[in-house]
């Protein structure tokens, strides 16, 4: 008697413009915002967190972006891909910087090179043209920052946000102040432009995406739970 042979399973493809997988996808309704401060995400190569990585969500939220992924650039512009002055854009870069000590209520602060808090904190947040930000782990935006010298002729500015980021349990951050990337610009770039409506449209996504990602992890533990019952009945 000759076997059938079980036809092969159908590959699911992952979202062309979000880079989910179908279960995760939370992009089909995002519309993108006409921001006035631009926006570069430079991703590091190893930063692989398919399921939970919000850098390219947060690239479609938003008319003026970019998103490269590399280790480092020679210039701003080169990484942009047009001219602009680092001088006229800020780099979000925690660091070591506590900014509840360094400015306690403020959820924007600009440091200058020493890590130090600028007297004038509108003026040195005034007229950014540009936000550059990280997207990795806690030392792979370190690696970022130290292979970029041209980084430090941008403005540095940290945040103090007034709650923790809604990952909670799911992914361990090191410190309170660390955001995922899609709150941190939402979070910014809404300050920036005094439209918290960006914001809004961020955070909307990103609780879209955690309840997509829990519900996926508790269907998993049932049919895990269920084939443990069907194997110790067999």
């Amino acid at each position: 008697m000759t076997g059938s042979v079980p036809e092969a399973a159908a590959v699911v493809e992952d979202c062309a413009r979000c880079g989910k997988p179908p279960s995760l996808c939370v992009c089909q309704d995002i519309q993108p915002i006409a921001n006035k401060v631009a926006l570069l995400i430079l991703r590091h190569p190893q930063e692989q967190d398919k399921a939970l990585g919000t850098a390219r969500l947060t690239a479609l939220h938003l008319a003026k972006v970019a998103i490269k992924t590399g280790l480092s650039w020679p210039s701003l512009s080169k990484a942009l891909g047009r001219q602009a002055d680092p001088r006229k854009w800020a780099t979000l870069y925690l660091g070591s910087a506590d900014p509840a000590a360094l400015a306690p209520g403020r959820e924007v602060v600009a440091l200058d090179a020493k890590g130090k808090v600028l007297p004038s904190q509108d003026a040195a947040l005034a007229d950014i043209e540009g936000i550059i930000v990280l997207d990795g782990t806690w030392s792979q935006a370190k690696t970022l920052w130290w292979r970029n010298a041209w980084l430090l002729k941008s403005r540095r500015v940290v945040l103090g946000p007034k709650l923790p980021s809604l990952y909670g349990k799911l992914r361990r951050e090191p410190r309170r102040e660390a955001l995922s990337t899609l709150e941190s610009v939402g979070l910014l770039l809404s300050r920036l432009e005094k439209r918290p409506e960006i914001e809004t449209a961020l955070i909307q996504t990103f609780r879209k995406l955690l309840e997509r990602y829990r519900t996926d992890a508790q269907n998993a533990n049932r049919s895990r739970s269920t084939k443990k019952a069907g194997d110790a009945a067999a």
